[in-house]
């Protein structure tokens, strides 16, 4: 068998023919279609929102602290930063965490009221204003009949200490 010369092309031009009409027969469908929406009636478009005008805003506290700014120990209000006194003797009620203390009572002795404090070992001890309570230097300065009001000097986490208040309330 001997190829003709005319071979090749012939068999490209009868698969080119059998590919357009391939296609052509697709095109009807998508014809109709098109012709189909095209008669359809068009719908209305919703209007654009109202755009409401900016608001300006008066930042008024631009002569205050940035919170971003550390607080040093020595505050910008002009107050000493609270210290931790080591030079005085400790007193037995500052080897407890204040959450592990008990206000049990009050006692009254000669005009002078005494709170009861009641300590994780059991005992129970009288205490004055003045007097220090937990491991914070808490100083007692004020005794009522339902709870122990203190001062507390904590650690600021910058160094220094700041000062926060705490109570012991009267257990039920």
């Amino acid at each position: 068998m001997s190829k003709s010369p005319w071979t090749r092309p012939i068999a490209a031009g009868l698969a080119v023919c059998l590919l357009a009409a391939g296609c052509s027969s697709g095109q009807s469908d998508l014809q109709k279609w098109i012709a189909e929406t095209k008669k359809k009636p068009g719908g209305r478009i919703k209007p654009l929102p109202e755009v409401k005008p900016y608001e300006t805003y008066a930042y008024s506290a631009a002569n205050l602290r940035s919170p971003f700014q550390p607080q040093g120990p020595s505050s910008a209000n002009g107050q000493a930063a609270a210290r931790r006194s080591e030079r005085r003797n400790r007193e037995f009620l500052e080897n407890f965490p204040l959450d592990t203390l008990r206000m049990v009572g009050t006692l009254k002795v000669a005009g002078t009221l005494y709170g009861l404090v009641k300590s994780k070992d059991g005992l129970v001890h009288k205490v004055q204003p003045g007097n220090y309570l937990g491991q914070n230097d808490g100083k007692i300065t004020q005794i009522s009949g339902s709870k122990i009001s203190l001062i507390e000097i904590i650690p600021d986490g910058l160094g220094g200490y700041i000062e926060r208040p705490a109570s012991l309330a009267l257990a039920d």
